[in-house]
């Protein structure tokens, strides 16, 4: 398991497995396996991982990364996956999004935004993929409605800008899709600070925050965070 900023300069962040159950006890509602590698590398995601990990959780499990095909889909399924994320594949052959979605059912299927600033963009914001190697030439915000209209039942905008930076989530970024969509988003990218994710909630009005560098390297616990911001207003699962 490993953590970077910005997609890269990755740290070594602990056995999955492992850490996997140890979110599921402080209270995590959901786990997010993404194998940042997979694409660049030309590979699929590696399904022992997804087993083991899928193994010792009751909570939801999504994994991403190198899903290119329902039969890559179907697999991850078999061995407990909970629900999958696309973000080059649905790029390439935004297609998939639809079978997928009529196949195994929309609540089932994430399209994963990586996303950086580009003033030449509607939006202001240009979809990346391949790791964020490679600048796809779409607006975030209309890839976001199309995706949405292909049957994604979940989108999960990560501000490229701010990986892994723990400067805040990018809330431009992330409502100017939350906005345009009536899916759940979930907010990703940057958070460092307890306010950061009340402010992503309220500002941004998304449905679920992820985070990975403060619980890797335990900075707060998932139930520190749910504790803040039940305090302050937001409904959280105790």
């Amino acid at each position: 398991m490993v953590k970077g900023v910005h997609f890269v300069d990755l740290r070594d962040a602990g056995d999955p497995v492992e850490n996997a159950a140890f979110y599921q006890d402080e209270g995590a509602d959901e786990l997010a396996m993404l194998d940042i590698a997979a694409t660049v590398e030309g590979r699929k995601t590696r399904l022992d991982w997804a087993r083991e990990v899928a193994s010792v959780l009751s909570v939801p499990l999504t994994v991403g990364g190198g899903i290119s095909s329902l039969e890559d889909m179907q697999a991850l399924f078999d061995v407990g996956v909970s629900k999958v994320s696309m973000n080059s594949a649905a790029v390439r052959d935004p297609e998939l999004v639809r079978q997928a979605a009529e196949e195994f059912g929309s609540g089932r299927i994430i399209v994963a935004i990586d996303g950086r600033r580009d003033p030449t963009m509607p939006s202001g914001f240009e979809v990346v993929v391949s790791g964020g190697q490679k600048g796809a030439g779409l607006d975030c915000v209309e890839w976001a409605k199309r995706c949405e209209g292909l049957g994604a039942g979940e989108i999960l905008p990560t501000s490229m800008d701010g990986d892994g930076t723990l400067g805040g989530y990018d809330i431009p970024f992330t409502k100017s899709i939350s906005e345009c969509v009536s899916v759940p988003v979930i907010a990703s990218g940057g958070a460092g600070k307890l306010e950061h994710f009340y402010e992503v909630v309220v500002e941004a009005r998304v449905a679920a925050v992820l985070a990975a560098s403060v619980f890797h390297f335990r900075t707060f616990s998932v139930q520190e965070v749910k504790t803040y911001l039940a305090a302050r207003g937001v409904p959280v699962n105790l």
